[in-house]
């Protein structure tokens, strides 16, 4: 049997790695985790939210695998209308409206990053 215990990271391609570390310590308030040499002349970098949990690993483009996709990352938040607010304050592209909250769906939205990968907050349960 597998002894695989949790998702340790997701990938997210970014067309800049240092522009998509600015984004996600700046705006989301992740931290940087991870920024060392990988492979010839790349680098590994990773972010991660501040009370810990899954990374986000910033990669470059690789083949089909390229920035501007949905990601499938739902970021999870206990105040989704503040969080909302706050990154339409700071310019960034977020859904218009929030979603559900209707006590069968909790509130979400969608919000895309730097390059147009997009992700969700979903208020945490």
């Amino acid at each position: 049997m597998l002894k695989i215990t949790q998702v340790g990271r997701v990938i997210v391609p970014v067309r800049d790695q240092d522009e998509a570390i600015a984004f996600y310590t700046n705006t989301l308030g992740f931290s940087l985790v991870a920024d060392v040499p990988f492979g010839e002349g790349d680098r590994w970098v990773e972010v991660a939210p501040p009370a810990g949990g899954t990374a986000i690993a910033l990669a470059p483009p690789q083949g089909d695998y390229q920035p501007g996709r949905m990601t499938g990352i739902a970021l999870e938040s206990p105040d989704p209308r503040a969080d909302h607010a706050e990154l339409q304050a700071n310019g960034v592209d977020v859904d218009g409206e929030l979603m559900g909250g209707d006590g069968t769906v909790p509130l979400l939205f969608f919000f895309r990053d730097q390059d147009g990968n997009q992700l969700m907050i979903v208020e945490a349960q």
